[in-house]
């Protein structure tokens, strides 16, 4: 599986909870843009806050013709945690040790993208780790000016290759990047 680290940022770089700010830019184009990310992936991986926002919103989300309430109740859930003891969102196991070893395992299963939503702490985890296969991020028109930022501050560089663009009328722009190797 190839690792897909998606994000929503705004112009500022601020990442923290983006329903408030990032709705207003959420448009069709928008939509069916996650939809063909969420049926490109065949297991989600997350991190505990994530997990538990995702988990109480999604098994109670009304059917969609779509199929993308149904896509993310099914597919299998990696839930990385110190904390939790159990995950209850049907599909979803947990992840505890070594994360970047147990990543790594995932990672050499077969099939489709391993999608990282949200989930700073791991997001940065993985990065350092040099285990994410592509960022995706979701660049939304709007400066925050302040907030929790995606890439925490440490000395880790990774140089990226931009390796694709779109952009919808909305104004939200997806920028995705691979690492350089070196």
């Amino acid at each position: 599986m190839r690792l897909v680290a998606t994000e929503y940022v705004s112009l500022d770089g601020v990442f923290h909870e983006p329903g408030e700010w990032s709705m207003p830019f959420f448009d069709e184009q928008a939509s069916a843009f996650k939809l063909r990310e969420l049926q490109a992936s065949d297991a989600l991986l997350l991190g505990r806050r994530t997990y538990e926002g995702f988990a109480a919103a999604w098994p109670s989300m009304p059917p969609d013709e779509a199929g993308f309430g149904e896509k993310m109740n099914t597919m299998p859930k990696y839930v990385v945690s110190s904390t939790l003891t159990s995950v209850d969102w049907p599909g979803s196991q947990l992840v505890t040790g070594d994360i970047p070893a147990e990543v790594a395992k995932l990672k050499e299963q077969p099939g489709g993208d391993l999608l990282l939503s949200g989930s700073a702490q791991l997001f940065n985890a993985l990065r350092r780790a040099n285990l994410i296969d592509l960022y995706r991020l979701m660049v939304h028109p709007i400066a925050l000016g302040g907030g929790a930022r995606l890439f925490d501050e440490d000395d880790t560089q990774q140089p990226l290759k931009l390796t694709g663009t779109e952009t919808f009328g909305s104004g939200i722009v997806i920028l995705e990047y691979e690492p350089v190797a070196g």
